[in-house]
């Protein structure tokens, strides 16, 4: 009987699954979702610049074209191109990630909610990586939706006007062809807003894991003291003409520089891009400053 009451609970135990833990929680995508999450801002203000220049290409364009009763002249002001409302909300995007990458380190710390997210299962170079997809993954990828969408409704109003003043709108489709559009305006956010300016964002982001407070003093002061170190000590402007080469975007990427890849007249250059040696070495620069914001925000605790 002991024999047997004993072999009982061996019996019971060897029938027990061990617990299995699940290997699936995503953390970057979950960090990703959460930078969202605290910063609407991210994805609010490009989607309110769209809706604003949406009202102003119905003001400006389809109201003054209406206005003009020859319909030549009405035709012409219908088939400028849309390249301005581009830009604006491209510039809008990039300036969101400018003071997103400032406050993405620093408010955490600012805030002390730091202390939370540290206490969790998830590393510093995940939480890192996760700040630096909002201003090099996220941001492209929502404005080149925006993009799109803003211009296919451009599209469709100025057709409605032409049809309705018994015009033909091929030609304007043809013109501003929405996969050829697409196409260029991808083009445009890879080579320009994810790979030539993302040592500005990693800079931004080395920035905010290290100031106490004044972010963007600190990012701009370094800069312009070498400027002036330099006008002052050697009388050249070399590093004043390198950040304004690295600001004005991937000239190399199109063919003449200048234009903007969404103009008929340029010419894409993806291989002259590629052969750039500022973009590896922008690349490289880029990567070791988010090692250093790794590095800080390991070591870094609330202000």
């Amino acid at each position: 009987m002991n024999t047997q009451a004993n072999a009982m609970p061996e019996s019971f135990g060897s029938q027990e699954t061990p617990p299995v833990y699940s290997t699936g929680t995503r953390p970057m995508y979950w960090s990703v979702r959460r930078e969202l999450w605290e910063n609407r801002y991210v994805y609010a203000a490009p989607l309110a610049v769209a809706a604003i220049t949406l009202f102003g290409f119905l003001i400006a364009t389809i109201g003054r074209a209406l206005s003009v009763s020859n319909l030549s002249q009405r035709r012409l002001i219908l088939h400028e191109p849309y390249t301005f409302a581009m830009d604006v909300i491209m510039g809008a995007a990039f300036i969101v990630g400018i003071f997103y990458s400032l406050d993405a380190l620093h408010g955490e710390r600012r805030d002390r909610s730091i202390l939370f997210w540290k206490s969790l299962p998830v590393s510093d170079l995940t939480t890192v990586l996760s700040k630096a997809a909002i201003p090099l993954v996220v941001l492209p990828l929502l404005t080149f939706a925006i993009v799109l969408v803003m211009q296919l409704l451009m599209l469709i109003l100025s057709s409605v006007t032409l049809l309705g003043s018994n015009l033909s709108a091929a030609a304007l489709w043809t013109r501003e062809s929405p996969l050829q559009m697409s196409f260029l305006l991808l083009y445009h956010m890879v080579t320009v807003h994810v790979l030539w300016y993302a040592p500005i964002y990693a800079w931004m982001l080395l920035v905010s894991a290290w100031a106490k407070r004044a972010t963007f003093l600190w990012a701009a002061l370094p800069p312009v003291a070498i400027c002036i170190l330099e006008k002052i000590t050697f009388n050249t402007s070399h590093f004043a003409a390198w950040l304004a080469y690295r600001a004005s975007g991937a000239q190399e990427a199109i063919v003449p520089p200048g234009r903007m890849p969404m103009d008929s007249m340029t010419h894409l250059t993806p291989g002259h891009f590629l052969m750039n040696p500022g973009l590896w070495m922008g690349l490289l620069f880029a990567a070791g400053l988010l090692a250093a914001a790794v590095r800080l925000r390991r070591y870094q605790g609330p202000i």
